[in-house]
């Protein structure tokens, strides 16, 4: 199990109150400054905790469309097409995957011109065999964690 039980209250404080001094966290959660940023440590060492950044809204940012772009690949050609999808900021996500295609970007627009404009970008890149785009309407479950944390402190706890 990577977590036990006090690392999932860190977490959960982390997840509830990001924004709250290390000094607070240990206060709240009854333990020394040491254990809890010893803990800390280990949980980025480890993995678990992997950044510490604010989250942006895309849509406040004046990207409001969402798409999903399934993205097919020449043979042979998957680093080099992942490797410029990079450098296209309107993609904040890709990933390889099973299915129809071989990569599937998530991608924000302005408006859905630009969407089209941004899939044209793709469409153009060499080792792009084709695209198949996908327009989120309105999101149902944001990004989370919160959830998977709190089950994974309930097998912690046995």
């Amino acid at each position: 199990m990577p977590v036990d039980e006090l690392d999932t209250r860190i977490l959960r404080l982390l997840l509830e109150q990001p924004r709250t001094s290390v000094r607070e966290y240990a206060r709240i959660l009854g333990v020394a400054r040491g254990t809890l940023q010893a803990r800390l440590d280990r949980l980025e060492r480890e993995g678990v905790i992997t950044g510490t950044a604010p989250a942006l809204s895309p849509a406040a940012l004046g990207h409001p469309v969402l798409a999903f772009v399934h993205i097919e690949v020449t043979q042979g050609h998957l680093d080099e097409v992942g490797d410029a999808l990079a450098a296209v900021p309107e993609i904040v996500e890709a990933f390889s995957i099973t299915g129809g295609g071989d990569l599937l970007a998530r991608v924000v627009a302005r408006d859905n011109a630009h969407l089209e404009d941004v899939v044209q970008k793709l469409i153009s890149m060499p080792g792009v065999v084709r695209t198949r785009t996908e327009v989120a309407l309105r999101e149902r479950v944001s990004h989370r964690m919160l959830p998977l944390v709190e089950s994974i402190g309930r097998t912690a706890r046995g």
